[in-house]
């Protein structure tokens, strides 16, 4: 099921508001991201490969889990029309098939002259952090924003 939409404007935005998205990992999943990345290592695919690492069973690519952040940018905090400028990653553990992945995303700076936000990001699995970064993303101000936002379920400018 994909993330419902909130859009969220750099008015909207006050330091310490986060957003989280829960997201169960299928092997269809990770086969998939390996379709679309061309990214066949077969630690992601080869149950027999992955039994001889050190990691025992197969493991999710490590930028599937960094994209599940930029859904919850894209969809919920801030949302549609936010354009990423940067992001930091720092893999930590790996995330298997099954694992359930929770994303929070976090503002953690605002700069409103550049109208860019500084959010803290964490993946995490049963409470242990799989993943951490910061990610720099340029939200639209109310004056700024496209009408195809508005109809998306968004506020009007004022």
């Amino acid at each position: 099921m994909l993330p419902e939409l909130r859009v969220l404007y750099f008015e909207d935005l006050e330091v310490g508001l986060s957003e989280t998205l829960s997201k169960t990992i299928a092997s269809s999943d990770v086969v998939g991201f390996a379709e679309i990345t061309g990214d066949r290592n077969p630690i992601h695919l080869s149950e027999h490969f992955a039994a001889r690492t050190p990691f025992g069973t197969r493991i999710a690519h490590g930028l599937y889990t960094a994209g599940l952040i930029s859904a919850v940018l894209g969809t919920r905090l801030p949302g549609p029309g936010a354009v990423y400028i940067s992001q930091t990653l720092n893999f930590r553990a790996p995330v298997r098939i099954g694992d359930t992945v929770d994303v929070t995303v976090e503002v953690a700076e605002l700069v409103p002259e550049r109208r860019r936000a500084r959010l803290k990001c964490t993946c995490a699995v049963a409470g242990e952090v799989v993943l951490d970064g910061e990610a720099l993303v340029k939200v639209p101000t109310k004056a700024e924003a496209d009408p195809l936002a508005v109809r998306m379920g968004g506020r009007p400018p004022a």
